[in-house]
């Protein structure tokens, strides 16, 4: 592990980031089509990161449907290629920043083929899902599930997600601070108590015994 797994949490750096994608899995051949990052550390933001990508190949309508990004929007756009290295140096070194995502294994898996297809070195970055800790947190009759338009209404988030990184970048993030807060109330005070912090079965909400 190269982290140091004490950090509190008020000092450790989070890389908050989301992707939109032509697709459900590099594997069928979908790709990157749009990056938003949001670092922050101790409630601040410390900076943004934001940027097309081409994908190579047309998008499909039902992906311009979701998101509205067009063809014509990623014309100029750079590769992914090009824009590994600038994501990486933004990012930081592992020893100094968490990547954080909502259901995280999903932008994960498209950032590592992309590093592997184009052979960047993946930096072995410590990551957290809002999503799974949003789980283990909240109850049923808090939320009736835990997608980020869903979370980011509950924990009054100033930016709503619409499909787009950057927006569902920074809704993330108020997300990841409300998360952060109820777990404080759990004793969770450092970044690794937090990682570790246990998975359970969310309780249905049982309806009414009616007379």
């Amino acid at each position: 592990m190269t982290h140091a797994p004490d950090w509190p949490l008020v000092d450790t750096t989070f890389a908050v980031l989301d992707l939109e994608t032509s697709g459900g899995s590099p594997r069928s051949g979908a790709a990157i089509t749009e990056i938003g990052v949001v670092k922050v550390r101790g409630g601040q933001v410390l900076g943004t990161f934001k940027t097309f990508v081409d994908p190579g190949h047309p998008l499909p309508i039902f992906i311009t449907e979701l998101t509205g990004i067009t063809d014509q929007m990623l014309v100029s756009a750079p590769f992914i290629d090009e824009v590994l290295p600038t994501l990486f140096e933004f990012l930081g070194s592992p020893e100094e920043t968490v990547l954080v995502a909502h259901n995280s294994p999903f932008d994960m898996s498209f950032l590592k083929a992309a590093a592997l297809v184009h052979e960047y070195p993946w930096p072995n970055y410590l990551t957290i899902d809002t999503a799974r800790l949003a789980r283990a947190v909240l109850e049923r009759d808090e939320v009736i599930n835990c997608k980020l338009g869903t979370l980011a209404v509950f924990f009054g988030a100033q930016t709503s997600p619409n499909h787009r990184a950057l927006d569902d970048a920074l809704a993330t993030v108020d997300v990841l601070h409300g998360i952060i807060e109820r777990l404080a109330g759990h004793g969770v005070t450092t970044f690794e108590a937090m990682r570790n912090f246990p998975s359970r079965k969310r309780k249905k909400v049982k309806p009414p015994i009616s007379d």
